[in-house]
């Protein structure tokens, strides 16, 4: 992809971690204000990866991970820049150059969005940072979660789609140049 196309997505990639943090809090309802922890941006990452290759998925975790680490959980860097990075680029590997269905994005982005929550509440569990049950941290706020960021993906993917479409396009036209 071209690197015009590049700086529109982190831009893109950017507004959605703003979102995420700054409204969303807002928006969501105050019984549920510590359940439901909304994942917008990793939810683009996973559409980086299906519609624009690994290795961009992973920068793009690589980068927003640890602007996630650094500006929220600061008590243990590393933990989200790495699984966003690699379950990144994991769906990348997997969905590689395959024409994905509706259907196929919003299972992918289920499933990695659970590996996600879940791989990150063992980190923490591992480092005695969080004393509940999985069973708990499942129902109190991975799958309210998962629900939030499946609607979300839900909504985005056509422009998503698109926007991946014109840029493949617009790099293939560049190419024949």
């Amino acid at each position: 992809m071209s690197m015009m196309s590049t700086n529109r997505l982190i831009l893109l990639l950017f507004l959605l971690f703003v979102i995420e943090g700054s409204v969303m809090p807002w928006i969501i309802p105050a019984d549920y204000a510590g359940k439901i922890i909304p994942h917008f941006s990793f939810v683009f990452v996973l559409y980086a990866a299906l519609y624009s290759g690994r290795h961009r998925a992973l920068m793009f975790g690589l980068g927003i991970g640890l602007i996630q680490d650094i500006v929220y959980y600061g008590h243990l860097l590393g933990v989200h820049t790495f699984m966003m990075g690699l379950i990144g680029y994991i769906a990348g590997l997997l969905f590689d150059r395959r024409r994905s269905t509706l259907l196929t994005c919003l299972s992918v982005i289920g499933f990695a969005c659970i590996a996600y929550d879940s791989a990150v509440y063992f980190i923490y569990s591992l480092f005695r940072l969080t004393e509940e049950s999985y069973a708990f941290a499942l129902l109190d706020h991975i799958l309210p979660s998962l629900f939030l960021q499946l609607a979300f993906a839900l909504v985005i993917y056509v422009p998503v789609r698109k926007l991946y479409e014109q840029d493949a396009k617009l790099n293939q036209d560049q190419d024949e140049e």
